[in-house]
């Protein structure tokens, strides 16, 4: 497809005579026109410098443009610059529609070759009837990737919410409807939280162009697999190796800039696999690591399922059965303090020095909160099992 959407877009660029870009709804790059000379124009306006070099725009240019209507245009608009914004040049958009629905966007820099073109429905400039026209086309496409990327998502998601009983069957849908791919190696990814646009999580996706064009198979938003109730996105990524999972982290970094993904959301990744047969427990991976991510900063903003160390013990329990009633007293406000000097403390393998250093207090300091820590709990601090207890404890209470 990516060769369609190009070779539209130069046709929208040959027309007017400057670059055009095209992006999907969620401000993703699809396509760029040339740019000539000593490409100006591409340096003097960072947004365009930015969507092209790291294929996506930031939410202040997404809220700038979109409070002028463009998700709901039906012909060209003219948008003037926003430097707070970032936005130093103006646009002139054209709605990428299909059916009476925005799928994407065509932009123009509006410079002193589009400075008297004439807007809006019924302009008499032919130029801007043959533009809107190759934008319908584009939309077509954009729909239609849409519903084929729409229907692998629900096939994603049966597999993935499936009981037992219903897993063979599900799995032997989704290998149909991926066809190849189903066979080679794959790796699942969770961005969590994701919002969604009804009330049972099971809202819209990225726009498929998204999908296409990262070496995503199927994405899908799965509700209710949140210890909150609330919903996460499964994207399952395409990959050259097991042991080359770089797609599956550009996708991940891709979905956490995307406007439905929650604030602040995190991402996971489970095992790589080969084939379909162990997908729900890569989900289970992509779950757990995406919750530790989003506990543990260092972690973030993608974790690995590999390199979670004892939270994938610790993402397993239930949210209920994590807080030791022991170890509570040091999860309560009054306390919090504690609950963190006796952490790093355990992090730093009971080195009271350095745990000293990675608080910045005075050792003595540290002793008298430790003793604290031992009167509030009832636990030694010189009993290796309670140790082991309260550390499991204070890492599990923030898991989400």
């Amino acid at each position: 497809m990516r060769g369609e959407y190009q070779q539209l877009v130069d046709e929208i660029s040959a027309v007017f005579g400057v670059p055009a870009t095209l992006e999907d709804r969620d401000f993703g790059l699809i396509a760029f026109g040339a740019h000539g000379g000593d490409d100006v124009e591409l340096t003097m306006d960072p947004v365009r410098t930015r969507s092209i070099l790291q294929r996506r725009s930031t939410a202040a240019v997404r809220a700038w443009f979109e409070a002028f209507g463009i998700a709901r245009a039906v012909a060209p608009l003219r948008i003037p610059p926003d430097p707070a914004a970032g936005v130093f040049k103006g646009r002139i958009c054209l709605p990428v529609r299909h059916r009476g629905v925005v799928h994407g966007y065509v932009w123009l820099l509006d410079d002193e070759h589009l400075a008297g073109l004439e807007l809006g429905p019924g302009t008499p400039d032919p130029r801007v009837a043959q533009a809107m026209e190759t934008a319908a086309r584009i939309g077509a496409l954009l729909a239609a990737e849409a519903r084929a990327g729409a229907e692998l998502g629900e096939l994603l998601r049966d597999l993935l919410t499936a009981r037992p009983g219903g897993r063979d069957a599900a799995r032997a849908a989704l290998r149909e409807g991926l066809g190849q791919a189903a066979d080679g190696p794959l790796a699942l990814v969770a961005v969590a939280p994701w919002r969604t646009d009804d009330g049972d999580g099971a809202g819209e996706q990225p726009g498929s162009a998204f999908a296409a064009r990262s070496g995503v198979a199927a994405l899908c938003a799965v509700p209710g697999c949140l210890p909150d109730g609330g919903a996460a996105l499964a994207a399952l990524v395409r990959l050259r190796a097991l042991t080359a999972p770089a797609p599956a982290r550009a996708a991940a970094d891709r979905l956490l800039h995307s406007p439905r993904a929650g604030g602040p959301a995190a991402a996971g990744m489970g095992t790589p696999r080969r084939g379909l047969a162990e997908l729900t427990d890569a989900w289970a991976e992509a779950l757990s690591s995406a919750r530790a991510a989003a506990a543990e900063r260092r972690l973030g903003p993608l974790a690995e399922w590999s390199g979670l160390g004892p939270y994938r013990v610790l993402t397993g329990l239930p949210q209920d059965r994590a807080a030791d009633p022991a170890v509570r007293p040091l999860l309560e406000r009054p306390h919090t303090e504690l609950g963190r000097t006796a952490e790093v403390y355990l992090d730093c393998a009971g080195q009271a020095g350095r745990a000293a250093a990675a608080l910045g207090i005075h050792r003595q300091t540290l002793y008298y909160r430790l003793s604290r820590v031992e009167q509030l709990t009832g636990l030694d601090l010189d009993n290796g099992e309670d140790r082991l207890l309260l550390h499991m404890t204070l890492k599990a209470s923030r898991l989400g």
